[in-house]
């Protein structure tokens, strides 16, 4: 494995309390999450065999027929069919069911958060759905004279702005994951224009040693990170802990990070 690229840098932690998390899309001063980050060796993932049922991401090339992949209309109507032909791919599956509004984050240097909805970097370490929420979001039934044998949550993220990234993704791989170590958060939706509120299970996570964290150096715009949000076969990494780290290898003047998420749910028929 290269280590050209290998870090050490804060990863937002949660302390555990007697109370229970939760944090808003985007009124984040209204979140109890009470941070303890822990600095952590962040290993470059280039050059690791990595797997999707093993540590629970991977690295892809993938190139999109959108030309500018901040134009969430075209994200969606063009987008979300290119992404669920890549889980198809990467997976082995027979149908994705895709969630075709496209996600874009934003380095707090450019100064655009509160121009967008849910568009800060997670700068807490979290699971995007709690195992309940993520299984009854995946519910769903089998075309006529099959079943549902299996069922996974995929995140699929890439860095649009040019290397090296500011604010990259960090992963947490599953083998190092206890299951003491996730803590029950609620999700908050608040969309802007007076939208009423929503939300859902999810975990944030509490420092354990043992934790291997990753990254992928210097994304370009045709390569993609998939990465396993929810999974029902036991046998499998069943999620992916994963969180905005600040690289210490970036310079001041690096570009400021905007990146994309597309998800999906992946179904094996019988």
């Amino acid at each position: 494995m290269s280590a050209e690229g290998t870090v050490r840098a804060a990863i937002g932690y949660t302390e555990r309390t007697d109370r229970k998390p939760f944090f808003y899309a985007n009124a984040h001063e209204k979140d109890y999450v009470p941070l303890k980050p822990a600095e952590v060796e962040i290993t470059d993932a280039r050059g690791l065999d990595a797997d999707l049922d093993r540590e629970g991401f991977v690295l892809v090339k993938h190139k999109s027929a959108v030309e500018d992949l901040t134009d969430l209309e075209a994200v969606a109507k063009v987008h979300a069919g290119e992404i669920a032909e890549l889980l198809k791919r990467v997976t082995g599956c027979d149908h994705v069911d895709m969630f075709s509004r496209g996600i874009l984050r934003f380095s707090e240097r450019l100064g655009e958060n509160d121009k967008h909805d849910n568009s800060h970097p997670a700068r807490f370490a979290h699971v995007d759905m709690s195992k309940d929420a993520a299984a009854a979001a995946r519910a769903k039934g089998a075309p006529e004279g099959k079943t549902v044998v299996r069922s996974a949550q995929y995140n699929v993220w890439r860095a649009l702005s040019g290397a090296p990234q500011d604010v990259p993704l960090g992963l947490c791989a599953y083998p190092s994951i206890q299951p003491g170590d996730l803590i029950d958060c609620e999700a908050i939706f608040d969309p802007p224009g007076g939208a009423p509120e929503w939300s859902f299970g999810n975990y944030v996570i509490e420092y354990n040693p043992a934790h291997r964290w990753y990254y992928y150096s210097n994304m370009q715009p045709d390569e993609a990170i998939v990465f396993k949000t929810s999974e029902s076969d036991p046998a499998r990494a069943q999620l992916m802990p994963h969180g905005a780290f600040d690289n210490p290898l970036a310079p001041p003047d690096s570009p400021p990070r905007i990146s994309l998420e597309m998800r999906g749910t992946c179904y094996w028929f019988g």
